[in-house]
């Protein structure tokens, strides 16, 4: 009779236990490698897939030993993860980040943010076989471009990390780009050093959504009916490092956390839904595993994945240690990310995503 209460009781405990504590709550979908740039490449930041399904990658030009000189470079990788080509973006700095491919005008369209460098900010048109360029928009005082975006009208909206403002210009510009939100929200004094970054609007084009690094917030830009800006708010906090976003079919936001090594999901109201991928290591030949330092998103052209650029920045360079500063002091090849581009059912198993 003892000895059933006893067994009763444990059973009562790893019961409760089991409804308390659900399983796989949080299961990461594993990120496995879907590119590794080739010898020499400095760390890619910005990522966009164009119409034709490739995946299109820039590098920002720092890699473990410092900048990089020379002009930016342009990878493209076919669906499989193969080096289609590299191209040199002519006229611009080491410097990339924020690429994209016009909705209506089909341009390639590449964020050259001079930093370190000492010149001009500003947006280039490229031709993405040979690498040719002009400039498509030209920003006032000392801007640091980071990601861009487009309205259904085409409109073009640029983030600008250091100057807390998004720069907006029509589909044809060519020239200097109007200040359309200047805020507070938008700065920051935090690590990294970067304010304004990704930026998406929701399907209804009533909200623009809009990732503050250094501040660890996403920042919701209300837009009234006739298009101009509304108010600004904090939309939700506490997204350590949030970085690139891509916002899916069902106005869920996915963010690239670079100080947590992981994608961050969270619902139309604010609530985390999901949190995937991890940091797996650096192997022997320096090459990242899973995520470090993920910087921006896009989802493959069927939906089925969602592709991550991994930075590894050693913000020891700007004189910022950061937890995984050293990891990426050992970084030789850069690479970029894939993970499914779905978000697993609690209790799923832990296995059910993996190749």
């Amino acid at each position: 009779m003892r000895e059933n209460r006893l067994l009763l009781g444990i059973l009562a405990s790893l019961f409760v236990l089991y409804v308390a504590v659900p399983a796989g709550a949080w299961h990461r979908a594993h990120a496995k490698i879907f590119a590794i740039l080739p010898s020499g490449a400095t760390g890619p930041e910005g990522l966009t897939v164009g119409p034709d399904g490739k995946v299109y990658v820039a590098t920002f030009g720092f890699s473990s030993q410092g900048p990089a000189s020379g002009h930016g470079q342009l990878y493209v990788f076919d669906p499989d993860g193969q080096l289609r080509r590299q191209v040199t973006v002519q006229g611009s700095t080491p410097f990339l980040l924020g690429l994209a491919f016009h909705p209506t005008t089909h341009e390639l369209l590449v964020l050259d943010s001079a930093a370190g460098g000492g010149g001009p900010s500003q947006v280039f048109r490229v031709d993405p076989l040979t690498g040719n360029s002009s400039v498509f928009m030209t920003v006032t005082g000392g801007a640091g471009l980071n990601a861009l975006t487009f309205d259904k009208n085409g409109n073009v909206y640029v983030s600008d990390s250091f100057q807390g403002i998004i720069w907006k210009c029509e589909a044809v510009c060519g020239h200097a780009g109007t200040a359309w939100v200047t805020n507070s929200l938008l700065s920051t004094s935090g690590v990294p050093p970067f304010g304004a970054n990704g930026l998406q609007f929701n399907h209804a084009g009533t909200a623009l959504f809009v990732a503050n690094t250094g501040n660890d917030t996403l920042v919701q830009i209300a837009i009234n009916a006739d298009g101009s800006p509304g108010s600004v708010s904090v939309f939700v906090n506490s997204i350590n490092g949030a970085d690139g976003i891509a916002i899916d079919r069902h106005d869920n936001i996915w963010v690239a956390a670079n100080q947590a090594d992981e994608i961050v999901v969270v619902d139309k109201t604010g609530k985390v839904i999901a949190k995937l991928g991890d940091f797996e290591g650096v192997s022997e030949h320096g090459v990242p595993h899973g995520l470090l330092f993920p910087a921006s998103l896009a989802f493959s052209a069927d939906g089925e994945w969602l592709y991550v650029t991994n930075l590894a920045l050693d913000l020891r360079l700007f004189g910022l240690p950061a937890v995984d500063s050293q990891w990426c002091a050992q970084v030789k090849r850069y690479t970029v990310s894939k993970i499914r581009a779905r978000i697993p059912r609690i209790g799923e198993d832990e296995d059910h995503d993996r190749d």
